[in-house]
């Protein structure tokens, strides 16, 4: 494989951007439909067919042998949230398309088909919903669900289909089957830091993890700041910073299954300095691959929001807003991911994924699994994210050798 070919895709693709910090190349653009025109044009060059389906995903096949056998696939997404980076999603897509490219160089004739997906509209940024490519895909998108879609222009996904020449009411035909494909794995950045502090090339997915959320209300009352005596007071925003600390404390006492809490919304009214707040709308998200553990953190939310009701003389209350189960990857494929990586003399560590993927859809019908590479300081979602060039070709090296010993070398 060619470092200095791989790194010319990058630049290449990062053209393709809205104004702005960084990359914006939100779903069903125009700048994200001529990126997934320029990619489609380079998949041809590099030998494979390439097909759109009815959700928007790309389809790059490079024929096997036996053009009936199942596919061994890899893929990600082009799409970005606002003022992204270079490679959250892209680095998958492109390490994907050098390698087909250096199959193409070195001759290599596969008994399987392999592909390379690029799903549509990985990022939640535009239409507040994610990875609905992969969810048409496996048969996991809800049609009601999507008809209600609009970003915050008021455009909605039907009118973004129609630009793109789709029809949202076809989507359901995007869905494949379990006996079309062998095994599917995705090469992502990791976006934490886990990888460079462990100073490890490759993380092998053992799960992704999923998020529970909650809308909890905090209720006080209002009363003049200077006229209040301390003993006196219903603050809103106090209570509320209780009920944070406790989902903290319950998140740092679950450390060893990696489980996590955020408080990522905190808003106060009246918002007055001289006026004790009266109110504080806050929304928290748990998540984690062990559904006990992120249990007992959910239980101490719970328990958190009844103790500040009764000891604060306040109006508390909490509202599910969504609930997701963990996504395993599939045994066989990590088992060979791992046995990838130390062929190769390659440190890796097995390791969770905190963020979604299009892979947990992926793994709803077929055998998936996931590959990281490092995230320099751990950012992404930035427009400084950064993953080398040399740690991208390492990633390539793993899924190269995958993906050959799924589809059998002729």
């Amino acid at each position: 494989m060619k470092l200095d070919r791989l790194r010319q895709s990058f630049e290449e693709l990062a053209k393709f951007t809205d104004e702005g910090e960084g990359i914006n190349r939100l779903a069903y653009t125009e700048t994200e439909r001529n990126a997934r025109e320029y990619m489609i044009q380079q998949f041809k060059e590099a030998g494979l067919t390439v097909r759109t389906d009815y959700a928007g995903n790309v389809i790059a096949r490079r024929e096997g042998a036996t053009a009936e056998l199942p596919v061994v696939a890899t893929g990600s997404h082009i799409d970005s949230v606002y003022a992204a980076g270079e490679f959250d999603g892209t680095a998958g897509v492109l390490v994907a398309l050098e390698v087909m490219r250096s199959l193409a160089d070195d001759s290599i004739e596969t008994e399987h088909p392999m592909e390379v997906i690029i799903f549509a509209c990985e990022e939640s940024s535009r239409f507040g919903a994610s990875t609905l490519g992969s969810k048409a895909m496996s048969g996991r998108l809800d049609p009601a669900y999507t008809r209600s879609l609009t970003d915050r222009n008021g455009f909605t996904l039907m009118q973004a289909f129609e630009e793109n020449g789709l029809d949202l009411e076809e989507v359901h035909l995007a869905m494949r089957f379990q006996d079309e494909f062998k095994a599917f794995v995705e090469l992502h950045i990791e976006q934490g830091p886990v990888l460079e502090k462990q100073q490890a090339s490759i993380g092998v997915v053992s799960a992704i993890a999923a998020p529970v959320r909650f809308h909890v209300h905090v209720g006080g009352t209002a009363d003049h700041s200077g006229t209040t005596p301390m003993d006196y007071r219903h603050d809103a925003l106090l209570g509320a910073a209780e009920i944070a600390l406790a989902v903290e404390r319950a998140a740092i006492a679950e450390l060893v299954y990696g489980t996590v809490g955020t408080v990522g919304v905190f808003s106060i009214k009246p918002g007055a300095m001289n006026v004790v707040p009266s109110a504080t709308e806050m929304d928290v998200d748990i998540r984690g691959t062990n559904t006990e553990s992120r249990k007992r953190v959910v239980d101490a939310l719970e328990t958190a929001v009844q103790e500040v009701a009764e000891a604060r003389g306040l109006d508390v209350w909490m509202d599910a807003i969504s609930s997701e189960e963990p996504v395993q990857m599939d045994a066989d494929v990590v088992n060979e991911l791992k046995a990838v990586c130390e062929e190769r003399g390659v440190k890796w560590l097995e390791m969770p994924s905190g963020a979604g993927h299009d892979a947990m859809n992926m793994a709803a019908f077929c055998p998936t699994g996931m590959i990281f590479v490092p995230s320099k300081d751990g950012l992404s979602h930035n427009p400084a994210e950064y993953t080398s060039m040399e740690e991208l070709l390492e990633g390539a090296e793993v899924l190269r050798a995958f993906m050959l010993r799924q589809a059998i070398i002729v």
